[in-house]
């Protein structure tokens, strides 16, 4: 039987958590953990009754990036055994990056190479403030390749350059200043910045929220033209005349909770 390496859990609110928890090798990813994190994440996209993940992890360290051992033992196999372990990593990076439900990374320790990834893919991300970061491949002889597009996202092709490049380590107020993370706490008070974002999730609109992750993904870098003045045109009149839109737009109207909300403390 294969050890768990990413545990669930979830509370009353919908609020699902997945702990990587291999704490003695830093929560390094291989394939065992990528095959699970994959399943558990796979599961939540299609479960109506999770409304948000945090990504946690056990142990001093968020995520070491890549177990040596793993990567030895991948170093020695042929090109297309190497290529089938990428895309699964790939393939988990675009899983987490494209979930219908918002996402929190939930940083208490230092996080490298894929482990850095997975904050990237994440709507938000909370650091404690001893936590450290880097982009490390380099210094094996590799490059952070299958989480380029999402690093490369959050903090800017200028500032990944640099970070590719020289592999240094950064602490977690320069991650905040490169828009790694979006706040920093003591690790006292994490538990703390984490639940009152995820208080403020909770009021938006379930289907609202997954059609603005996909505004922001697919309206990035387009020209600003006809072609997508139409398209918001059309995707809020949609959304305007859709149950959950003229429940919020009623709820805000009639000075009350909307449905998803309801029964919630204010």
């Amino acid at each position: 039987m294969e050890p768990r390496l990413v545990i669930e859990t979830r509370d009353a609110r919908g609020v699902t958590t997945l702990t990587l928890h291999r704490p003695g090798l830093h929560n390094a990813f291989d394939d065992t953990l990528i095959a699970q994190l994959q399943e558990r994440l796979e599961h939540a996209a299609h479960d109506e009754a999770c409304r948000i993940i945090v990504l946690a992890a056990e142990g001093k360290s968020f995520s070491a990036g890549a177990d040596l051992a793993w990567m030895k033992r991948m170093a020695g196999a042929g090109h297309e055994a190497n290529l089938d372990d990428a895309r699964r990593l790939a393939r988990l990076m675009h899983t987490l990056d494209q979930l219908r439900v918002p996402t929190v990374a939930r940083v208490q320790g230092a996080a490298f190479g894929g482990g850095v990834g997975l904050i990237a893919c994440c709507d938000v991300a909370i650091a404690a403030a001893p936590a450290v970061f880097a982009l490390s491949e380099v210094r094996l002889g590799l490059i952070p390749s299958v989480i380029s597009p999402y690093v490369v996202r959050a903090v800017g092709p200028r500032v990944a350059r640099r970070l590719f490049l020289t592999a240094e380590r950064f602490g977690a107020q320069e991650a905040l200043r490169i828009g790694l993370v979006h706040a920093v706490v003591k690790t006292d008070q994490l538990d703390v910045a984490v639940e009152r974002v995820l208080c403020e999730l909770l009021e938006g609109g379930p289907s609202a929220q997954a059609e603005a992750k996909k505004l922001v993904r697919e309206i990035a870098g387009r020209p600003i033209d006809d072609a997508l003045l139409d398209d918001t045109a059309e995707r809020i009149a949609r959304l305007r005349a859709s149950q959950e839109g003229r429940e919020g737009l009623g709820a805000f109207l009639e000075r009350r909770k909307p449905a998803w909300a309801a029964g919630r403390d204010a």
